[in-house]
């Protein structure tokens, strides 16, 4: 695991201040990589490689990167793992390339200069950002990996194309602007995160996930267009064509086939390795496939809070025992779990408001002191339908299908009465009879919810109203920050409700909050993470199989319950699904409530004047007195906030920040 950056300039590569530009921004990348780090320039082309390493495979300087290959042709930077290296290197062999180390780094440009780049990559199953300037052709090529395990971010800065792993290297470069783009300021408030390929910045994207950038030094300063070497379009399209034709024990076999061979190939390392063990079905799976592989006890890592509504951690201790893994884990006290907070907007990078990312930032921390790789359960929920929301959202669309269009009118609007008129605040008499009533946590705010949801169109409109923080995020902004429409990205059309649900959770929430929450987190520490599940061979299986297997109304994720089974008890895995969440909306009124109003004061938010003020108060009064749960709203807010307080106490200027398109 490393971090990566580079540019191309007309101005060429010779001199101090491009070696000074390259210098920095890998030196900003060097938690990603403490072990080795090293640059390249071609002072013809204007060409500049960096590369900060985490050694994992190969830890002798043979694994030094950039790295040439040894016909002299390519030079590359890569970031992650090629997990069939030793397959491809086989098959290398045998048509006469030679190899001096054992690195996936080295079988990866003997396989760029033998086959050629784009070839090499779709050949690849692995997670990687791929940079390889083609010295002969006089062409950049960037990769990403399919599903977006490892980030790329890449624009223009100046004169120059730029590109690296995180915001951080690419706000070294000489000629960055740091002007925000607002489109992206009104996605995160809509979603908690920002969906690619908008970055924070203006003129700065990210390489969406399966595609294939090239940048010719004689065609300098067109606008690349991405085209995709692996399509998760072109993979629904061929399971519609070609669906899994076999029983539900057929599939299972298979999938735990898989499963197995996926774990397997990620479990190569020449240094410590463990697993985060959350207690969930997910990660579960992929220790108990771990442990059923090692002659050794696996080494796996949870976290518990002191709250019994947010602790899973007994589930999870209890899952290790049935295994047989060396278990360790850590109650966090809220003091502790606050600690944190401060350093999320670096190592974030850009405005990101998943709060689930305190526990993954806790745990990645736990698992560094004894290992530095570490596989997760990530994409168990997208793939086999494990979303509480898609319950919800099946649910609920079914109820407003069977309402006449008159009736569905009224229910809105008097819902939308009862809310207005404050009787489903937290505290009041009808919320709190409905909560004893109803086994539903935070019944009022839910039902508050309810009447937007009767009120959607269209699938589309369903997804997007169960998957916002906030409704109208341009109320939220102030009346000089104008914020584009608000769409939904990538929703499948021609599939149930759910199917659609989970394909767009695949192409936008998981490439641009899961896998990023668990790749910052982790990389903060310098802890590689892998992720066994979103292995592709696992994604065209799920996608294969028949709605009826992949969706279960009673059992979600049943396909991996079947595989599971095999290998733990029903009743240790059989309960309802909690999620890697802490109970912010309390902390927010307690321990953290100086904090959040320092960054949420009325005169603070008028002078930065990027916020409305009025509105911000109002929601968050409503929050700390109880009349709701704004919580995760709030965190929105907060991590925004916290972010351009970093951002100016850089000393960049406001006027500069705040500029729009």
């Amino acid at each position: 695991m490393c971090g990566i950056a580079g540019f191309l300039t007309s101005r060429g590569g010779t001199g101090e201040p491009a070696r000074e530009s390259i210098a920095a921004m890998i030196h900003a990348l060097s938690h990603r990589g403490p072990d080795d780090s090293g640059e390249w320039i071609d002072t013809h082309a204007g060409v500049a490689l960096g590369h900060t390493r985490l050694s994992i495979l190969d830890l002798s300087p043979l694994g030094h990167q950039p790295m040439r290959s040894r016909c002299g042709r390519y030079a590359i930077v890569f970031n992650g793992e090629i997990y069939n290296h030793k397959d491809l290197r086989s098959e290398l062999i045998t048509q006469g390339v030679k190899f001096r180390g054992s690195s996936d780094t080295e079988v990866l440009v003997e396989a760029i200069a033998h086959w050629g780049p784009r070839e090499a990559v779709a050949r690849s199953n692995g997670m990687f950002a791929i940079a390889a300037w083609d010295c002969k052709g006089r062409v950049l090529h960037l990769f990403r990996d399919r599903i977006g395990e490892k980030p790329l971010y890449y624009g223009w800065a100046g004169g120059a194309f730029v590109f690296a792993s995180e915001l951080k290297a690419i706000r070294c470069y000489t000629d960055f602007d740091n002007r925000i783009d607002m489109a992206a300021v009104g996605q995160f408030l809509k979603r908690g995160y920002i969906p690619g390929p908008l970055s924070i910045f203006l003129g700065i994207r990210k390489l969406p996930p399966g595609t294939h950038l090239r940048i010719r030094a004689d065609n300098y300063g067109a606008e690349p267009e991405p085209q995709p070497y692996w399509s998760f379009g072109e993979i629904l399209r061929g399971a519609a064509e070609r669906p899994f034709r076999g029983t539900e024990a057929e599939a299972s076999e298979l999938l735990e086939k898989l499963l197995l061979d996926a774990v397997r190939i990620r479990m190569q390392s020449d240094v410590p390795l463990g697993a985060l063990l959350s207690g969930g079905i997910d990660s579960s799976t992929v220790v108990a496939m771990m442990q059923a592989q090692s002659a050794r006890r696996i080494k796996t890592f949870t976290i518990g809070f002191e709250s019994t509504t947010y602790n899973e951690a007994h589930h999870a201790a209890a899952i290790a025992k049935h295994i047989g893994t060396d278990h360790t884990e850590l109650t966090v006290r809220s003091r502790e779990a606050l600690e944190i907070i401060p350093k999320l907007a670096w190592i974030y990078d850009e405005p990101f408001a998943d709060s689930s990312q305190i526990p993954t930032c806790l745990v990645s921390q736990l698992a560094r002191r004894h290992v530095t790789v570490a596989l997760s359960g990530d994409g168990g929920d997208e793939l086999f339908g494990g979303y509480e929301r898609y319950g919800w959202g099946r649910k609920i669309w079914a109820i407003r299908n069977r309402m006449p269009p008159a009736i569905r009118r009224v229910a809105e609007s008097r819902l939308r009465w009862v809310q207005a008129a404050g009787l489903l605040a937290n505290n009041s008499g009808l919320s709190r009879l409905f909560a004893q009533k109803l086994p539903v946590r935070n019944f009022s705010d839910k039902a508050e919810r309810l009447g937007s949801l009767l009120a959607c169109g269209t699938p589309a409109d369903m997804y997007d109203a169960l998957t916002s923080l906030w409704n109208n995020p341009a109320d939220l902004l102030s009346q000089d920050a104008v914020s584009p429409p608000l769409r939904s990205k990538n929703f499948i059309e021609g599939w149930s409700l759910t199917e659609q649900m989970m394909a767009a959770d695949t192409l936008c929430y998981l490439p641009d909050d899961i896998l990023v929450k668990i790749d910052r987190a982790a990389m903060s520490v310098a802890l590689e993470g892998r992720v066994p599940l979103l292995d592709h061979r696992i994604i065209e299986l799920s996608w294969s199989l028949p709605a009826r297997m992949r969706i279960h109304h009673s059992k979600p994720k049943l396909m991996l319950r079947n595989v599971l089974y095999r290998y733990v008890p029903r009743e240790l895995i059989d309960r309802p699904k909690m999620g890697f969440s802490v109970p912010l909306g309390q902390w927010l009124r307690s321990e953290l409530r100086p904090w959040a109003e320092s960054l949420l004061s009325e005169a603070r938010l008028a002078r930065e004047g990027l916020l409305n003020p009025a509105c911000i108060r109002k929601k968050w009064e409503e929050h700390v007195s109880g009349e709701r749960d704004y919580g995760h709203q709030i965190w929105s807010i907060l991590m925004l906030q916290e972010w351009l307080s970093q951002m100016h106490s850089q000393r960049v200027p406001q006027a500069q920040l705040l500029a729009s398109r």
